[in-house]
């Protein structure tokens, strides 16, 4: 067990069973696209509107995660460049009726914000990190 992050999380879910393998393991591809939604929120509120992935990065598996478990996902912008955004994210599970949390998965994000026409479009610059 690693250390949660020190925020509020940006998506907290529920596994269910439809979400699960025959196993009652949670899919890798579910847990990536709550990863996805958590990041796009990030990016789109950074950007002020569209944003959409253009990497997945060093995508790790940890450990499982099982049906009934809540999943939070946090998701930190880390670098702002003219079009792009990229963001830290990480997924902890817990099972419902425990306090103790497992980090299960984590991964690198980028974004491009793009205009009404689904052009690249400039960002703002990162916020000074507060002390």
């Amino acid at each position: 067990m690693s250390t949660l992050p020190d925020q509020h999380p940006t998506i907290r879910v529920t596994a269910m069973p439809s979400d699960a393998n025959p196993y009652g393991d949670i899919f890798g591809g579910w847990l990536m696209g709550q990863m996805d939604l958590a990041a796009g929120s990030v990016a789109s509120r950074h950007s002020g509107g569209r944003a959409v992935t253009i990497a997945a990065e060093g995508m790790k598996f940890h450990a499982p995660v099982l049906v009934g478990d809540e999943v939070s996902v946090y998701a930190t912008l880390v670098r702002v460049g003219n079009t792009s955004m990229t963001i830290e994210v990480e997924a902890w599970r817990r099972a419902r009726h425990m306090e103790d949390a497992t980090k299960v998965t984590q991964a690198r994000f980028v974004f491009v914000a793009t205009d009404q026409d689904r052009k690249p479009r400039t960002v703002p610059p990162m916020a000074p990190a507060r002390d």
